[in-house]
């Protein structure tokens, strides 16, 4: 190959490859604003509070930050907004194993990093991360257990190994309780189990809370 061909080679391959980036740039950006929600005043002061508490020095969002406590880019989803709020102003009040400290947030404080954790659940990050393995382990065959998986319960309780470790095994929840008390607690956890940090239910409908509380009673 002659200088002169190899330097047209060398010109228009670096032109034709420096148009194909551009290309890929200006597709990109027309995607990045899609992949998001609108950010609000309550997201923004969100973000503030995680700084304000160095939350990143512990939690991950997004692929960045520490890998010594939970990731947090779907925290809203895996556990009720209720729950999340009582334990980020009382870790130890809701779960006495937890290891995270008090931070002496506030209500609001809380309510605004709710806001910003529940922003990016939502941004498109193609299903990253992928949902942890024990709480989609079992295939749900009955009413009863398309509800559990429905509401993601294996997010707290644990039945035979199988789920989260945050609230109390169900394993036998049929033996130790009637269902009454199952619909009970399902409408309102405090009425039956003083400083319950369950959220309440009471939004499903009838025939959920039945198939659910069905679903308890075989629990043995």
């Amino acid at each position: 190959m002659s200088n002169k061909a190899a330097r047209n080679l060398f010109v228009f391959g670096s032109l034709f490859f420096f148009a194909i980036l551009v290309i890929l740039t200006f597709d990109t950006l027309g995607k990045v604003d899609k992949r998001a929600p609108e950010i609000t005043a309550a997201v923004n002061a969100g973000k503030m509070v995680w700084h304000k508490y160095d939350c990143i020095g512990c939690h991950t969002i997004l692929g960045n930050g520490s890998y010594f406590a939970p990731d947090m880019t779907k925290a809203v989803e895996r556990k009720p907004k209720e729950y999340l709020k009582r334990f980020l102003m009382e870790p130890k009040a809701v779960n006495p194993r937890a290891t995270m400290p008090k931070l002496g947030m506030n209500a609001e404080e809380a309510e605004n990093l709710l806001a910003f954790l529940d922003w990016i659940s939502k941004v498109d990050t193609n299903d990253w991360p992928p949902k942890p393995i024990l709480a989609v382990a079992t295939k749900a065959e009955t009413p009863g257990q398309v509800v559990y998986q429905k509401y993601n319960c294996a997010s707290c309780h644990s039945i035979r190994g199988i789920g989260g470790t945050t609230a109390p095994d169900l394993t036998k929840a049929g033996s130790k309780y009637n269902a009454a008390w199952h619909m009970a607690h399902f409408r309102d956890p405090q009425s039956v189990v003083k400083n319950s940090v369950m959220p309440s239910f009471g939004h499903l409908s009838e025939q959920e809370l039945k198939d659910l509380t069905d679903y308890m009673l075989t629990l043995k």
